[in-house]
């Protein structure tokens, strides 16, 4: 049986309000999406990738246990939270496999509409600085690129956690990707 948003709404709510029981009930109801997230996130990946969908998982999971205050305003708002908080999980994962060996890439294959000409995959520690680069001059748009190409949220979703309209969405997200785009090309000169 699939939960309803309600019920995990519900659940988020008692769980930001400190109830641990909420948080145990959660956990089940939102395994599978979150395993759907992290396969998502690694298929994106290097055929040898190291890192297993269940790691991701419960590693998001830990450091979602380990925040001291934590609010979320619904569904979607939670699965963007997991989203970001696996976005730094890859990253720092690729920045300790680099640090040996700079020639050493772990990569990222972003969409057709992300992905630099004549290249299928991208590493993720340039994305990241291009990303928190974007972050610092655009907000909004940098969440909408987590929750979008992270999480797999859709324009709906995304929308209705950032509170502004669909047609705003798709309009930042297509110049969020230009942008991304053009800063990993400059970086990589």
């Amino acid at each position: 049986m699939v939960p309803s948003s309600g019920q995990i709404t519900e659940l988020l709510d008692r769980w930001s309000g400190g109830d641990s029981g909420a948080r145990e009930s959660l956990i089940p109801l939102v395994y599978d999406e979150l395993r759907r997230l992290a396969r998502s996130a690694l298929a994106r990946q290097r055929h040898d990738h190291t890192l297993q969908s269940t790691a991701l998982v419960h590693e998001a999971y830990m450091r979602l246990v380990g925040q001291t205050s934590i609010h979320f305003e619904n569904r979607a708002h939670f699965f963007a939270i997991a989203a970001q908080l696996m976005r730094y999980i890859l990253v720092d994962h690729a920045r300790r496999l680099n640090a040996a060996k700079r020639g050493n890439n772990l990569t990222l294959a972003l969409d057709e509409n992300i992905a630099l000409p004549a290249k299928t995959t991208v590493d993720l520690a340039v994305l990241d600085e291009a990303l928190n680069a974007l972050a610092a001059l655009d907000s909004r748009q940098a969440s909408i690129v987590e929750m979008r190409f992270f999480g797999g949220l859709s324009i709906e979703e995304t929308s209705k956690v950032l509170g502004v309209s669909p047609a705003t969405i798709k309009r930042e997200w297509k110049t969020a990707r230009t942008w991304l785009c053009a800063e990993m090309i400059r970086n990589a000169s």
